[in-house]
Parts: C-alpha cells; sequence; structure tokens
C-alpha cells in the first residue's frame, strides 16, 4: 500500500500518493472510466488481445532497440489499487462504488509476450502482446506505453551512438538534463545499448550499471590554482583519474597535469572549443611529455553525428548526456498500444476474433500477431514477417516473441548482461545499410501474412 498524507483543496481533502511505492495510478483516467462502463454493460470479462507496435520509426531511422520490459514487468507487479489509491479515486468521483469494489481485488492476471530487451524492432513490430479480460488488460495501457516510449527511445539513440564510436566506450551523463527518475531509466537503457558507463548512481544501485566519474569545473574553480586542484584530485581519486582541462588554458593544464602526475595519469577530459581539433594538439602534447598512454575523453553536447565526426580525432571515449536522455532528436518510440482480438462473450472457449480501427492515417491491422525474423544462409536479416497464423520459422529464423508473464506470474526477468549481449548479437544480424546515419527506409521490410483466425 502506498504511504499518504493530506493536502486541502477547495472543499475537500485529498489523498497525495508516494509514488515510490504504487503504480496503479501512473496511468490516464478514462482507463478506469472505460473499465467502470465495461463492467456496467458486462464486456469487461471479454477476453482481449493488446498489442504494442509503432507504425513507423523516427525520420531517418534505420531500426529501433527495445528497452523498458525488465521496468515494466516490475511495475506490473507493483500495479495494485491499495487504500490510498482507492481513497483518492472515490474522493474525486473518479469510479463508481462497483467499480472500486473490482479495482480492490485487481491483479493482473494474464499473458503478456514481447520481443526480448535488446533486440531490434521495426514499423509493426508487435514488440508486446498483452491477453486477459479487457478489464484487466486495459489497465496497463498506460504504464506500458510510459515505460516503453521513454525506454526504447533512449536505447535507439545510444545504439547509434555506440556503433558510430567504433569500439570507444561512451560514458552516460545526462541525469541533470532530464527528470530524476526519467534519468535512472535513460542509464538502463543506454547500458543495454552499449554504453560502457553512467555518472548515475541510482542506476548503479538498482540496476548495476557500472558507474564512474570525476570532477567539474566547480572543482578547479574552487581551489586557489589549477594546479592545486589537480593536485587535490590526484591524491585523493590516484593516477588513474581523469583531469578536466578546459577551465583555463589547455595547453598550461596539459603540461600541469603531466608534471603532477607523471606520465601514468589516467585520462584528461576536454568538454568544450573544436573538439576534434583541440583532441589532435592535446595528443600530440601528451606524447610529447611521454604520456602516451594518458586517454583524452571528450564531452559537451555530443550526439551520433558528433561522435562520427571525431572517427578520426584521437579520441578515447566520449560522455554524452542531453542528446542521450531526449532520445537525440526522438524523445518517444511512437509506440501505441491496440486491441487487435477479442471475444463476443466471457465464455472461456469463445473464438477470438479480429478487431481493427479504420479510421484515416492511423489504421491497425486486426488479430493477435505473431513474428519472426527471417535470416539467411549468412546470417544476415533480409524480413520481419509479422502473421496472424502460428510461426513458421526456417532453419536459420529467430522467433521474436517471447513469454513474460504467465497467468499472472512474471516469468521473463533476466539479468541487464543478457540483454546487452542480445543488443550486440540483434545488430549483427543486420545488413550493414542498418549502421549508416544518412536518411534511409527502415533495414529490413516488415513482411504481414493472413494465417487466419487464432483462439
Amino acid at each position: 500500500m502506498a504511504c499518504t498524507s493530506m493536502v486541502h483543496t477547495v472543499g475537500r481533502k485529498v489523498p497525495v500518493v508516494d509514488l515510490g511505492v504504487g503504480t496503479a495510478l501512473l496511468t490516464d483516467q478514462y482507463e478506469l472510466t472505460m473499465l467502470q462502463a465495461a463492467l456496467r454493460s458486462g464486456t469487461a470479462g471479454r477476453r482481449a488481445v493488446f498489442e504494442v507496435f509503432a507504425r513507423s520509426l523516427p525520420a531517418g531511422r534505420r531500426y529501433g532497440i527495445v528497452a523498458g520490459t525488465g521496468r515494466l514487468l516490475d511495475a506490473i507487479e507493483a500495479f495494485r489499487f491499495g487504500q490510498a489509491e482507492l481513497e483518492f479515486l472515490t474522493a474525486n468521483g473518479i469510479v463508481d462504488k462497483p467499480t472500486t469494489q473490482w479495482l480492490e481485488k485487481y491483479r493482473f492476471s494474464g499473458n503478456i509476450w514481447g520481443y526480448s530487451e535488446g533486440d531490434c524492432f521495426f514499423p509493426e513490430s508487435p514488440i508486446l502482446v498483452v491477453e486477459g479480460t479487457f478489464a484487466e488488460a486495459v489497465l496497463v495501457e498506460t504504464i506500458a506505453l510510459s515505460i516503453l516510449n521513454h525506454d526504447c527511445a533512449i536505447a535507439s539513440a545510444a545504439s547509434r551512438m555506440v556503433q558510430v564510436a567504433n569500439g570507444r566506450p561512451i560514458i552516460e551523463m545526462g541525469s541533470r538534463r532530464t527528470h530524476e527518475w526519467a534519468a535512472v531509466a535513460a542509464a538502463r537503457a543506454a547500458y543495454i545499448a552499449g554504453f560502457a558507463t553512467t555518472s548515475n548512481l541510482e542506476a548503479g544501485r538498482r540496476y548495476g550499471v557500472p558507474t564512474a566519474g570525476t570532477a567539474a569545473h566547480s572543482f578547479t574553480l574552487l581551489h586557489d590554482s589549477e594546479r592545486h586542484a589537480f593536485q587535490v584530485q590526484l591524491a585523493a581519486l590516484g593516477e588513474s583519474t581523469t583531469l578536466l582541462i578546459d577551465t583555463y588554458d589547455i595547453e598550461r593544464a596539459v603540461q600541469t597535469a603531466v608534471k603532477i602526475a607523471g606520465p601514468a595519469l589516467g585520462a584528461v577530459r576536454i568538454d568544450s572549443g573544436d573538439l576534434g581539433v583541440m583532441a589532435r594538439r592535446v595528443r600530440d602534447q601528451l606524447d610529447s611529455l611521454g604520456a602516451h598512454d594518458t586517454r583524452i575523453v571528450v564531452t559537451g553536447d555530443l550526439d551520433e553525428f558528433g561522435i562520427a565526426a571525431l572517427g578520426a580525432a584521437p579520441v578515447d571515449g566520449y560522455g554524452v548526456g542531453t542528446s542521450l536522455v531526449t532520445g537525440s532528436g526522438a524523445p518517444t518510440a511512437s509506440l501505441v498500444y491496440k486491441l487487435v482480438a477479442r471475444t463476443d462473450t466471457a465464455a472461456p472457449d469463445a473464438l477470438m476474433r479480429p478487431v481493427a480501427k479504420r479510421s484515416p492515417g492511423k489504421p491497425s491491422r486486426g488479430g493477435r500477431k505473431t513474428a519472426v525474423r527471417r535470416i539467411d544462409g549468412h546470417g544476415t536479416a533480409y524480413t520481419e514477417t509479422v502473421s496472424t497464423g502460428e510461426p513458421t520459422p526456417g532453419p536459420h529464423d529467430r522467433v521474436l516473441l517471447v513469454p513474460l508473464v504467465r497467468d499472472g506470474e512474471i516469468i521473463g526477468r533476466e539479468p541487464l548482461t543478457k540483454a546487452r549481449e542480445r543488443h550486440t548479437r540483434s545488430l549483427a544480424e543486420l545488413p550493414p545499410t542498418a549502421l549508416q546515419l544518412s536518411r534511409g527506409e527502415p533495414a529490413i521490410p516488415t513482411e504481414f501474412v493472413d494465417g487466419g483466425p487464432r483462439r
């Protein structure tokens, strides 16, 4: 049950829910008004299938990356209407008494399948399939989209950055550029997509993402001289630390850093100016001073295009913040949650029939889907086949939907390292054009096959 306190509004007292505990109110009101109406009409118990997919990828993107599934499973497990949540709903007249009584016993008891975290997705890929009664499945719509839209957007942007970094490590450092909890989720998603570390300590504690960080310009400005600041940092953190060298004069800072630390200095960081030009100058100076193994890390409003532009520069690592946590221009994956099949009655053996929107510009395809990634004999993917029938994989193909929840029980949890390894394997399957930053079509086409009705 969530902790509560009371705040006064005009004419009433409203409970304030501690959002750090429960997830049931991290939803849109219309989910509950639909529930109430469906309970009243007798349709709430009809079996239903919802699917999460994107109609298209952001302009210029060749693929998307699935992330957030683990966080979603945690959120569904915590999706409970305790006393505090129910008091809020009833005090504000959001639901009636029968609906309140139904919500009091709510537990998701259906089934969920999804693409595994770290895998690629394409337009119309059914990355999440939710099956249950309409009443229980509709309630998780908002939380599913909230988590997946954010995390998939971050992971998709991070993946592009990692690919153009070409093996050079990237640290995620966007905490101060987004909501405090979005920062934690972003660090997790970026790690799945191949970022090496994060500056966010809560991501380290909660998800085991490796953390890193040394000092900002304020630390240098705090001290009476740059030399003193460097001496203090080296004494506290050792020779392997990274010294920030662009507070004043970079050339002078490099000379001071190597004189104090010696050639064993771990790294220097450049945060401003023409990063490519400065990196070359710093590399030459470090080498002339005998600090051949001292690495150069660059930061400062980098995105995948900025990283690509530095490909020929003597840079050993990058730090990315704002662009990462905003999806590098695509802050949402544009995922939707659509009803694609339902029964006409609540009978357990009722036939599931496809349903679909027909609205102009936003149509959907009816029927519960399966998905197979077609892979040729050389290990390269060439088609994503989405079907309303049972999957028929070839010898090299991959069935993409895996069970995540069975009869309400979470069965799809896995270590974050597995998602990270899967991301590497999934990208390796794609044709070379997938890694281009230039505008173009999705790396592989999506093919639809009508497999007939399913139960």
